[in-house]
């Protein structure tokens, strides 16, 4: 518990320091504990901390955390890969997904979504620079896809994720979160009510603060190293 204490503590320094650097309001940047391969009990120290929001990327491993720790009010964040067989019961267990990269997968989280919950809110993938290794969709495909998404009932579309390719320097890294930012913009332009830049994790947190992001996803930092 002290180590996790501690290394929440120290990560909202970060955020603050970055935000006050860029002259914005911490409280408008929600950390994301990525909690994959970590056990519930840390995820339930974390939450005994303050944390509300914590990310899954494994379905199964995800589920079964959430049974361990249904007493708890925690904002659950699909953050892998989808698979059209996954669609159900993210659908059904989750409160965001990050990673839509086809209509199709929206249309079948909008179907599937309880008539009873709130609208899952969804964020579509950007692959920023092109990266065989990265699912997400071209910076010009995004505009087509956040339209056919924003008509979709059951779900809400949010805004953008990504995450780029390691950049050495601030300044470079700033440039691939400037073009998310200005994709954002150009979606509440054209009528798309987007709040969310979901981008930022340890290494480059600071410039995507710098460039507007509102949610940065944290691991290891909080966590530790995974086994």
């Amino acid at each position: 518990m002290q180590n996790i204490g501690k290394n929440l503590n120290r990560i909202h320094a970060q955020i603050a320091q970055a935000a006050e650097a860029c002259q914005r309001d911490p409280k408008t940047i929600l950390l994301l504990a990525v909690s994959k391969q970590k056990p519930a009990s840390d995820i339930r120290v974390a939450y005994e901390l303050g944390q509300k929001h914590f990310g899954e990327n494994y379905l199964q491993e995800a589920l079964q955390k959430m049974q361990e720790l249904s007493d708890l009010d925690i904002c659950w964040h699909f953050i892998g890969a989808i698979q059209s067989n996954k669609t159900r019961s993210i659908a059904e267990a989750f409160d965001w997904a990050h990673c839509i990269d086809r209509v199709k997968i929206a249309r079948r989280l909008s179907e599937q979504r309880p008539a009873g919950k709130p609208p899952l809110n969804v964020c579509i993938q950007v692959n920023i620079d092109h990266e065989e290794s990265k699912a997400g969709i071209e910076l010009d495909a995004v505009v087509e896809l956040a339209a056919s998404i924003h008509e979709l009932p059951g779900i809400r579309l949010r805004g953008l994720m990504t995450i780029p390719a390691p950049r050495p320097t601030f300044d470079q890294q700033r440039l691939a979160f400037a073009q998310l930012a200005e994709t954002l913009a150009t979606l509440k332009q054209q009528g798309i009510d987007c709040d969310t830049l979901s981008m930022g994790m340890t290494q480059d947190m600071d410039a995507a603060i710098a460039e507007g992001s509102t949610l940065v996803r944290i691991g290891t930092a909080i966590f530790g190293e995974r086994t």
